[in-house]
């Protein structure tokens, strides 16, 4: 059937009024006065350009981004296929003939429609190509569209066109019609994937194994659950614990193959993550080589076919860390947002890869049913007229004509001839039927053969039993033809992607301690650029946190940079781990005057930057005593002296004090009073 397009709204610009002539009026004219113009319409612009911009977001998102839920095409995918099919003839054409063919449907460039029919063929499904169309893996480009070539697959041909149950509509300049949807009967979106961006609206759809969308509509068609996962080309590992079906909302990370080289401090990686390509994952690890994140020594890329990129390291590097360093890094783990939404009743729609599956099972068994009907019918007409043809030889009907000498008699002797045996017909004679009997040549008369005749009838009348059988068994004829797309084009396209669950590396944790700390505590500066003027403290990396003391009881953390201000003589300086368990030990004098108190806590959770005062905030207070421990154990082994000052009437000026006696709190508790006198020193006993 034939339907036209809504046309594009047409975009009107507004007429200006005429500005108000300076000069002189001009005399007045003795000639006839012309009657008044209409009134000019006068709109504000914001409504004008409020239409043309849901004009144009509507058309980028029904005829250029989205793709179709029926058929899985966008416009411009679907108009090549359709010119493909006009080309079809078995053999190959060049792809600058398909594009120049394809532009009397599509109102686009010719660039636009050859990059499409090359993204088309680098998926290894619609098309047979020929030629050099570039690589998925190294990202190389196809060569110009005049120098390679190509055809419909036979999978395409199978499964893409049935011209009889295709819905037409006018191209648009209405010279030619073209399909609104191809009857696909296999759900390409979810096979092949699309990516597009639309006007506030973008959509991802990722690329799902060929053997388990043939098993996972025979499923939906059985009415059981299916949960189909993303199968990638590139291959890779991949984590889709937050898949999500595929919704707005939804990731999956997706890893490179990476293994080490036996008896070699080398790395190599032998499948890249879906979206990279072999030199953009190279240059991700120079980059983090640059910056210090990693060490490489070189990187090498062998890829062919196959994906070998070599990833050298230096000697004494452990290689399980480097990898791990690799992931979180580079490209050699990506993270990809999906966004499934397809046009749905003229309308963008959102739902899961699942919801789509089981919509393209159906579509298809409806596709079927239709090929199925028209075929009944075709095979109801052929034994339809092969029987009436029968009878008008077998029983010499022909000869009743021999004497007419007009068509109304032809028609009357041949109607005469018929009348006893119309009964032994499935459907009524028509004129037509009897005037296509007399384009009966005489040599086929003469040449007719009765067994021939019946065998002929008789399986017709098989085929016929045969699709009505499958019209009654509609959801099995279904399933099987789903089986036999998986007999026939499943060879060679088992799934790539592995599936796994693994834990996202913590940046920190991996990343290179290439950098050192330095303190310059008589101006009360740390950083990583104090080289000259500072000491050395400790190796870091540009990821870590780090924590510190001043001595007059505040704790802050902060972010590693070349410099920032720690106070004079800061009481410690270190590393800071998001789960530290370690134990601070602090002996404290609140105020210039006031009581000593003793503490044990843990730093908690903390926000970079903010300070946090140990003590009771009392101006003046310093910290005596601070020690950091990694265990509880090693807390409760110090035990220390705490010296007094020498006062009057003050005989014992030496305290024991041992920390085990004090339960570990948090940062905020007082502490524990040792002493109201003035402590001298706390040392070790």
């Amino acid at each position: 059937m034939l339907r036209l397009r809504p046309a594009l709204p047409s975009l009107t610009l507004p007429k200006t009024v005429p500005r108000k002539s300076k000069s002189k009026p001009e005399p007045e004219s003795s000639s006839p006065v012309l009657p008044p113009t209409a009134p000019i319409e006068i709109k504000p612009v914001d409504d004008l350009y409020g239409d043309w911009f849901l004009d144009y977001a509507s058309y980028v998102i029904l005829e250029r981004a989205v793709p179709h839920i029926n058929d899985g095409f966008k416009p411009v995918q679907r108009r090549i296929m359709h010119s493909l099919w006009e080309k079809h003839d078995g053999r190959y054409n060049k792809v600058a003939n398909i594009v120049g063919h394809c532009m009397q449907y599509h109102p686009h460039g010719d660039a636009s429609i050859g990059d499409a029919i090359v993204q088309i063929g680098q998926k290894d499904l619609l098309i047979d190509p020929q030629g050099n169309w570039g690589n998925v893996l190294t990202g190389d480009n196809a060569a110009a569209p005049r120098y390679i070539e190509a055809r419909l697959s036979k999978f395409a041909i199978d499964v893409v066109f049935s011209p009889k149950v295709t819905e037409w509509a006018a191209s648009y300049d209405g010279r030619n019609k073209e399909p609104v949807t191809l009857p696909a009967k296999f759900p390409l979106l979810l096979a092949q994937g699309v990516e597009g961006i639309a006007v506030g609206l973008s959509c991802r759809i990722l690329p799902h194994n060929f053997i388990e969308l043939c098993d996972a509509s025979i499923a939906a068609l059985r009415d059981e659950e299916v949960n189909i996962l993303p199968d990638f080309i590139q291959g890779g590992i991949m984590d889709a614990a937050e898949y999500n079906g595929g919704l707005r909302g939804g990731r999956i990370r997706v890893r490179a193959k990476m293994e080490q080289v036996p008896k070699k401090n080398i790395l190599r990686i032998t499948e890249i993550p879906f979206g990279t390509t072999t030199g953009g994952l190279m240059d991700s690890i120079v980059a983090a080589n640059e910056k210090g994140k990693i060490k490489v020594q070189k990187v090498e890329d062998n890829t062919a076919e196959f994906v070998e990129i070599l990833v050298h390291l230096p000697s004494g590097t452990d290689p399980d860390q480097m990898m791990q360093a690799l992931y979180a890094f580079t490209d050699c783990e990506v993270s990809i947002s999906p966004n499934t939404v397809v046009i749905k009743d003229d309308k963008p729609h959102f739902m899961t890869v699942n919801e789509l599956l089981k919509h393209n099972a159906k579509h298809t068994r409806e596709i079927l049913k239709q090929e199925l009907e028209i075929w009944l019918g075709e095979l109801q007409e052929r034994w339809h007229f092969s029987s009436l043809e029968k009878i008008f030889i077998e029983k010499r009907i022909y000869r009743a004509i021999e004497e007419a000498t007009t068509w109304e008699a032809v028609m009357a002797a041949i109607w005469k001839g018929l009348k006893p045996y119309l009964g032994q017909l499935k459907r009524e004679v028509t004129d037509d039927d009897v005037a296509r009997l007399t384009e009966i040549k005489i040599k086929r008369i003469s040449k007719f053969n009765s067994f021939e005749a019946d065998e002929k009838i008789a399986q017709l009348e098989d085929d016929i039993a045969e699709v009505q059988k499958n019209l009654k068994q509609l959801t099995r004829f279904t399933i099987k033809h789903f089986e036999r797309l998986r007999e026939d084009y499943g060879k060679g396209r088992e799934r790539r992607t592995k599936i796994e669950s693994f834990e996202r590396v913590a940046a920190s944790e991996v990343i290179v301690a290439n950098e050192t700390l330095y303190l310059n505590a008589k101006d009360g500066f740390a950083g990583i650029g104090l080289k000259r003027e500072g000491e050395p403290l400790f190796k870091c990396s540009t990821l870590d946190d780090i924590i510190f003391f001043t001595r007059d009881g505040v704790m802050t953390v902060t972010k590693v940079s070349d410099k920032f201000f720690v106070g004079k003589n800061p009481s410690y300086i270190g590393i800071f781990k998001k789960d530290d368990q370690a134990v601070y030990s602090m002996i404290y004098r609140d105020g210039k005057m006031g009581k000593v108190l003793a503490k044990r806590f843990r730093a908690g959770g903390v926000t970079r930057d903010k300070q946090y005062v140990l003590t009771k905030g009392t101006p003046g207070s310093i910290v005596h005593y601070f020690a950091r421990h990694e265990t509880e154990a090693e807390s409760d082994a110090q035990n220390l002296t705490v010296h007094l000052k020498p006062a009057l009437y003050l005989r014992n000026l030496a305290l024991p004090f041992p920390f085990n006696s004090m339960a570990i709190k948090g940062r905020d508790s007082m502490g524990n009073i040792i002493t109201k006198q003035a402590v001298d020193r706390v040392v070790r006993a």
